[in-house]
């Protein structure tokens, strides 16, 4: 049993306070130039689950020759506290990646949360969305639930299998079966169901994939795909090794990132 006991009023040790690390006030802690490019779509971001979604769309579009889907991608490296910067958090308040500008509007428009990004260019350039009021439904059902349901399996799961500073069964237990809930929930629906919205890839698959398919396929979390028994989870790992041989998302998952400094 913990020898962990609740205060009465919690209480943040300032002694940890970093510029990187996680602090219980918003904003910006310190000035920053954030680089422009050519490109009509500036994007920052990391190659998390979150910013490969974004990077796997804009590879979609432009391999789909979408005018105007060009984009310049910039690294904001987490670990040294990036997305704290005064010029990021102008675009992005809430201090994660990844965020976007559009500068092709006659007024620059700013996108930030990954499904929100999302769901902008394909309205944007009017592909990977259906158009009839059913099966865009359906696909707003997946998008908010992956918005959901990716926190447990990442500041849950992850977190304390992975990255977490010593072993705790409650939470990886808890986690864990969650995950494997959420897993199961995937593989019976992908049993009849060539996408996640159907028949047709749309940018359900790509909020999806990242982490859904990149985990069944031992891409995240260490050894986490063997400690969850993936390979049982048959018809949600077919699906992402269909989506994981896209030439788009092949090269999204090479892009570059340029520096900010």
């Amino acid at each position: 049993m913990s020898e962990y006991q609740i205060p009465k009023l919690w209480e943040w040790n300032q002694e940890e306070k970093s510029v990187s690390g996680n602090q219980p006030v918003a904003g910006s802690r310190f000035e920053q130039k954030l680089p422009v490019g050519d490109k009509p779509l500036q994007v920052y971001s990391l190659g998390t689950p979150n910013g490969m979604k974004v990077t796997i769309l804009l590879e979609e579009l432009n391999e789909a020759d979408v005018a105007g889907a060009q984009y310049d991608l910039y690294k904001i490296n987490i670990g040294a506290g990036d997305q704290f910067g005064s010029d990021f958090v102008k675009i992005n308040p809430n201090s994660k990646i990844p965020a976007m500008m559009d500068y092709s509007e006659n007024e620059p428009i700013r996108v930030f949360e990954s499904v929100s990004i999302l769901l902008y260019l394909a309205e944007k350039f009017g592909k990977f969305m259906p158009t009839t009021l059913a099966e865009r439904t359906e696909l707003m059902n997946w998008l908010f639930w992956q918005t959901g349901a990716a926190p447990f399996v990442g500041g849950g799961f992850g977190h304390f299998y992975h990255y977490a500073p010593f072993p705790q069964e409650y939470p990886i237990d808890r986690y864990t079966m969650e995950t494997k809930r959420q897993l199961d929930l995937l593989d019976k629906h992908l049993a009849d169901n060539a996408y996640i919205n159907g028949d047709e890839y749309t940018i359900a698959d790509m909020a999806i994939w990242p982490w859904y398919g990149r985990l069944v396929q031992g891409e995240l979390y260490g050894d986490a795909a063997e400690f969850l028994q993936a390979e049982e989870y048959t018809h949600l790992k077919a699906w992402a090794d269909k989506i994981a041989k896209r030439p788009a998302v092949k090269r999204a998952l090479e892009a570059e990132y340029k520096e900010i400094n």
